[in-house]
């Protein structure tokens, strides 16, 4: 089996620029049929289908989302990026702790992915975000109650 080799600056640029104008078409052609995928909240998935499902649910809640990346490391078939994401909540978020009904409010915050390309195809992504601030952003923080 031949083994391909593309920069993994440029294939992630291209899963920017798609994520960016929501396609999902051209998302699902860089990932691989097999991708596993971790994110806060102890989601752990397996397989384009489940990656592009949770995609999808963050595309659909936020219609306005975008990432703008600030800075990323390369090394050899892994990159390293550190981007804003930022969006307007406009429709339901199903997330580990169940859905989160539009609040109709902007968030924006600092994210870190950490993706591995294997035959021009993303094969293994791991995402961080600071999901109390995303929460409080949202209104929906928990609050402590005081004794």
């Amino acid at each position: 089996m031949t083994t391909t080799v593309t920069d993994p600056k440029v294939l992630s640029a291209k899963y920017n620029q798609a994520f960016n104008s929501h396609d999902e078409t051209v998302l699902r052609s860089l990932i691989s049929p097999n991708a596993r995928f971790r994110a806060p909240g102890d989601v752990r998935l397996e397989g384009r289908d489940a990656v592009i499902g949770y995609t999808n649910s963050w595309m659909k809640a936020l219609p306005d989302a975008t990432i703008t990346v600030t800075n990323e490391i390369v090394s050899g078939l892994w990159i390293a990026q550190e981007f804003t994401f930022a969006g307007t909540h406009k429709a339901a978020l199903t997330g580990p702790m169940g859905t989160i009904p539009a609040t109709n409010r902007k968030v924006s915050g600092q994210c870190v992915s950490i993706t591995r390309y294997e035959n021009d195809l993303a094969v293994e992504t791991r995402l961080y975000f600071d999901v109390v601030q995303l929460l409080t952003q949202l209104g929906v923080m928990p609050v402590p109650s005081k004794n």
